[in-house]
């Protein structure tokens, strides 16, 4: 007789987060090989997988569901110079696709990665393309209209990496709000910086507005003048930091005492400028990041910003499309913590420093990690928050 416990259909990670009482970030942690688990945490997750008989290769089914086992992924690449001090190798978008091949790969999967430029006009038509070579698609940006996304998820089902979830779609995201808010609290609040800019990302960018959005009203629930606007608009890129820097300089406009970037690439150009215009970063004036690409470490002086879990993320936009793709259910907005990564370029300038400003936060620890860098773990997904002080 067969089991009645046995559920009907193929088992999802879905079923072993519920059968080892986890979250599914959890449980894609753990097959993944992705982040720090706690040991507790994995066994459960691997004792669920045994128990379910939860089978990880989708080889078989693939063949009787007649999938091509292939996962399209598309970004937006852009169109301006390159700046010189940019390391390509080393972007946010790289790192992602890294952590949705090595998903893919332990389903068995290949992964299609395609790119459309900023200002292409046919992105409609290229991204329908990748789609019907692929049993799903994973976009990076909205790159287009609400009723373009709708027609492309009528033919596979689609995971964006952008604001918030489309009715239909299935969306995986950083936490850009807690993210924003603890970098502007420690710049405001624990440095005392009473002037704070925004320097954007692209304008049409989801993460980018969320930004701003949280930004400005932090700054304003801090007693901080907020500024912000056309002036002060970047495109991701060191290129254009270093543009809209240069620019204000040139127009010899008085810059505030921290600047708040709306990634590391965008940071790199801004220090790049402050530094070849003899301003000093942080004496004169701080400056953060948002990302920790590997290379913030490296920058002089090193980049405070916020960690995204950016492998993790990947590796989750392949699980939640794997879900839909094989039981044609997929969870619809799923939110990743992020950390406040304190280093010198907010002006904390020692160890001591950053325990003094860490402290406030909260009072318990977890490993160091290997930058010596000060961490706070935030983020909605996880009301337990930690500090992180290296060395100590």
């Amino acid at each position: 007789m067969p089991d009645p416990k046995r559920q009907k259909g193929p088992l999802t990670i879905y079923d072993v987060a519920s059968r080892a009482g986890v979250s599914i970030a959890s449980v894609s942690r753990v097959l993944n090989g992705q982040g720090t688990p706690r040991a507790a945490t994995r066994e459960r997750v691997l004792q669920a997988v045994t128990d379910l008989g939860f089978v990880r290769d989708g080889a078989a089914r693939a063949l009787s569901n007649g999938l091509k086992e292939v996962v399209g992924v598309v970004f937006r690449r852009g169109d301006e110079t390159l700046f010189e001090d940019e390391d390509e190798s080393l972007l946010f978008i790289d790192v992602i696709n890294r952590g949705i091949d090595v998903a893919a790969q332990r389903r068995g999967f290949d992964v299609l990665i395609s790119s459309v430029g900023y200002n292409d006009e046919n992105v409609t038509p290229r991204v329908a393309a990748v789609a019907g070579k692929a049993d799903g698609l994973i976009l990076h940006d909205r790159m287009l209209s609400s009723s373009g996304l709708n027609r492309i998820a009528g033919t596979v089902p689609v995971v964006t990496l952008a604001g918030t979830p489309t009715r239909g779609l299935m969306n995986v995201r950083c936490d850009n709000e807690a993210g924003m808010r603890a970098l502007v609290r420690h710049l405001v609040a624990d440095h005392g910086y009473s002037t704070v800019a925004y320097l954007s990302g692209r304008t049409d960018s989801p993460d980018n507005r969320a930004r701003l959005k949280t930004f400005e009203a932090e700054a304003a629930a801090n007693g901080a003048e907020a500024q912000a606007g056309p002036e002060w608009h970047g495109n991701y890129s060191a290129a254009g930091g270093a543009r809209v820097i240069n620019a204000l300089l040139d127009e010899h406009q008085e810059l505030p005492r921290a600047i708040v970037c709306a990634n590391d690439q965008t940071a790199l150009g801004v220090m790049h400028a402050l530094a070849r215009r003899g301003i000093r970063v942080p004496q004169d004036v701080a400056v953060t990041g948002f990302d920790d690409v590997p290379v913030a470490r490296h920058l002089h002086p090193p980049l405070t910003t916020i960690r995204q879990p950016m492998q993790e993320l990947g590796a989750m936009a392949f699980d939640v499309l794997y879900s839909k793709i094989s039981t044609g259910k997929g969870e619809p907005d799923v939110v990743l913590p992020v950390q406040l990564i304190i280093r010198e370029s907010c002006g904390c300038t020692s160890r001591a420093n950053r325990t003094n400003a860490t402290e406030k936060e909260s009072t318990a620890t977890a490993p160091a990690s290997s930058d010596g860098a000060g961490s706070r773990l935030v983020g909605r997904r996880f009301a337990r928050t930690t500090q992180n002080l290296d060395g100590a």
